[in-house]
């Protein structure tokens, strides 16, 4: 799944101005009518469509591509990759297969950090009102001794011996064919350390605990993935971190049953309550009781809509509706007197 700003060839820090400025340049390069992609100019309308839109971009940068409706998930489905997950740069395949690319200047792209995915666990009860979370996780931080830099105290850097500077090397394939990729040495940056730092190895990162605190929004479903952004591994020397993906598992509950913002339930009453009517009292996710009107003349199965006592909507409007299912109990057992009220009824035809 591509992530809208990798669309734009923005960071996820830029501004309003910067994400219009690059869509203009886009749209202009991808239009149908200037013979360009139709199919890449959709893509980049789609991303300037969400990151132009405070709303849909602060939603699109918690819950990721998929957005509330299907889970978020990963919050783009489980999603949210970036190409350091694969080892390689995906875009670096396109340009050794069609020689693509800066054949001449440094590389403009700095690959980030890896994204980290963790799994937590909320009761029902938290779906209702939502709650702040923490949680610890070892990932890669920004290396002290050399201030991300890679290099160690008392040298600096130096042009890549490998790529001359360029950031990139080139290859012939077959004798024939010349492709340009991202230097393997300087990772694009086209210098290197005079000597690496010995701490984090040249790398300016090392492995820590860190400490993270969010929030678990009101009316999130099983399945759904949360997208903190910048809170995954930071890159190679300072190069921009990756995302924390948290997907959310709801917990079962002894009593509701959540189906999107809706709740269900079942509840027993009496043979008597279900003919003459009456009410029986129970608990909401609240914690507040509710007493539930059963009307005379209640079936097997019947099922009572409370409309706005379900869970919140997501999105932060309104309700969904609590559905509660009647089961008439009868009972096994009758004492005499029982029995022969019972028996008098019948005779009634009752």
């Amino acid at each position: 799944m591509e992530d809208y700003y990798d669309i734009l060839g923005v960071s996820k820090n830029a501004s309003k101005e910067d994400v219009k400025k690059a869509y203009r340049k886009l749209a202009h390069k991808h239009h149908p009518d200037k013979g360009g992609d139709e199919a890449k100019f959709k893509k980049v309308n789609e991303a300037y469509q969400v990151l132009s839109n405070d709303k849909k971009r602060e939603q699109y940068d918690m819950f990721g591509k998929a957005g509330p409706s299907s889970g978020f998930g990963g919050f783009s489905g489980g999603g949210g990759f970036s190409s350091s997950d694969f080892g390689f740069d995906v875009g670096d395949i396109f340009e050794e297969m069609f020689g693509f690319g800066n054949r001449s200047g440094r590389s403009s792209r700095r690959r980030s950090g890896e994204d980290i995915k963790i799994d937590i666990s909320i009761p029902l009860s938290k779906v209702m009102t939502g709650e702040e979370r923490t949680v610890s996780i070892l990932k890669f931080v920004p290396c002290k001794a050399c201030s991300s830099s890679g290099v160690a105290k008392g040298y600096s850097k130096k042009r890549c011996p490998q790529c001359g500077g360029s950031g990139r090397v080139t290859k012939t394939v077959m004798g024939m064919i010349s492709t340009s990729t991202v230097c393997p040495s300087c990772k694009g940056e086209g210098e290197v350390p005079e000597k690496n730092c010995p701490s984090c190895k040249g790398e300016g990162r090392v492995k820590e605990k860190e400490t993270i605190q969010f929030s678990v929004p009101a009316g999130i479903s099983s399945g759904q993935t949360i997208r903190i952004s910048g809170k995954g591994n930071v890159g190679v020397r300072g190069s921009e971190p990756g995302d924390l993906l948290v997907e959310v598992t709801v917990e079962k509950h002894n009593f509701f049953t959540p189906r999107g913002e809706d709740l269900y339930c079942s509840v027993d009453i009496s043979y008597t309550d279900a003919v003459l009517g009456g009410s029986i009292n129970f608990s909401l996710l609240t914690g507040k009781n509710i007493a539930l009107k059963i009307p005379a003349g209640t079936f097997p199965g019947k099922i009572i809509r409370l409309s706005g006592k379900g869970l919140p909507r997501l999105s932060g409007y309104g309700q969904g509706d609590l559905y509660v299912q009647v089961n008439i109990n009868v009972p096994k057992k009758l004492t005499k007197k029982q029995k022969l009220l019972l028996e008098n009824l019948r005779k009634e035809g009752i």
